[in-house]
């Protein structure tokens, strides 16, 4: 597999610093000053291999919150048998260090950097960022991951997302793994985005919540990591494989109609069937309001945290099956190599209180 061809940085180069092929270096990226004038860098690991090949870019906290991705990444730098057999990885734990910094999404300016790429050399603060990042690590690179979670009082099942009608676009998502793959451009002025445009594919991963390191979230991104660099013979070993993978085309944030606390019936990575109940509103003295269903047969990609709504907030991301596929072979499947999505599902289940739907609720269901 082989990207987009075109002119790239010299990776041996960084800012008169010199890295030798088989050499492992920490480097350090101006993006900009900080109020009170010091220079903000954003600190880099490049690691070479003694060969030359295509060159990766790992990163994670574009949005300075969604730490789950630093996480992983430190996980990769301590591995002892994450060693190049050719070309160069280049490791970013943190890319947004001033949101970072704040334990918050947006920058000081309240841009998202996220959604301000190319960038300008004469922009606001996240445009000027943006064209630095992408200039001095898009540019120098063949590939790329970014790493995600969800947005604040959400929590996301691992899934992989990417323009899946670009040839090695959809090629890294097969080889990262992983249950579940969405199709999807990402929002204009994205890394992942932009840095297809400019011929470097690139793909997402999203797991986990805010503010956090969860061990199984970690483990799906820095295994999801290692096998895209042994798909892309910079690594030795096979990739390890999921028991499915699934395509999702169409994904559904489904609502709630009125308000009220919730009785979550789902949890992160379930599969449902149509008409199964999601979750129930109640009046804060326990009455039921209204049950919502599943109005297709799917996957939970990701779901609210908090139980407390008003109508028309959005409570579960549900991707659609695709054609042939069916819930409860899939959790067949999902049994016979249950290991690590079972661990991932276990923990992101223990910030959701999951509550039975009523008989009456299920039978409702069943006419649907």
């Amino acid at each position: 597999m082989t990207s987009k061809a075109r002119k790239r940085k010299d990776i041996g180069e960084w800012f008169g610093e010199t890295i030798a092929p088989g050499e492992s270096k920490d480097v350090y990226l101006t993006v900009g000053e900080s109020y009170s004038s010091m220079t903000v860098r954003i600190p880099i690991h490049i690691r070479r291999a003694v060969e030359p090949g295509p060159t990766l870019f790992v990163t994670a906290a574009l949005h300075g919150d969604e730490i789950n991705g630093t996480g992983a990444v430190r996980e990769l730098l301590q591995d002892p048998e994450l060693k190049l057999l050719k070309g160069a990885v280049i490791f970013v734990p943190v890319l947004n260090i001033l949101a970072f910094d704040r334990h918050d999404r947006y920058l000081p300016d309240r841009r998202d950097l996220n959604r301000s790429f190319p960038g300008t050399t004469k922009g606001s603060l996240a445009s000027r960022m943006a064209r630095v990042i992408f200039s001095e690590i898009v540019e120098r690179s063949d590939f790329g991951i970014d790493l995600h979670t969800a947005a604040v009082r959400r929590t996301n099942y691992p899934n992989v997302r990417g323009n899946l009608s670009h040839p090695a676009v959809r090629k890294l998502a097969e080889y990262f793994g992983g249950e579940i793959v969405v199709n999807g451009q990402g929002p204009v002025g994205s890394l992942r985005r932009e840095a297809r445009k400019a011929g470097c594919p690139t793909i997402i991963m999203e797991g986990g919540e805010v503010w956090k390191v969860e061990p199984g979230v970690v483990k799906s991104a820095t295994r999801g990591v290692k096998n895209v660099l042994k798909g892309l013979k910079m690594l030795s070993g096979d990739i390890e494989k999921y028991s499915f993978q699934l395509i999702i085309e169409k994904s559904q944030w489904v609502r709630s109609d009125r308000g009220g606390f919730m009785l979550f019936h789902i949890g992160p990575g379930d599969l449902v069937e149509k008409g199964q109940p999601l979750f129930t509103n109640t009046t804060l003295l326990g009455h039921e309001l209204k049950t919502t269903y599943a109005p297709f047969d799917g996957i939970v990609i990701g779901m609210s945290s908090l139980p407390a709504v008003s109508p028309g907030e959005a409570v579960c991301h549900l991707g659609k099956l695709p054609d042939g596929e069916n819930p409860d072979k899939l959790r067949a499947k999902r049994l016979e190599n249950a290991a690590l999505g079972q661990q991932v599902s276990d923990e992101l289940g223990t910030n959701i209180l999951v509550y039975e739907p009523s008989e009456e609720a299920v039978a409702e269901g069943l006419k649907q």
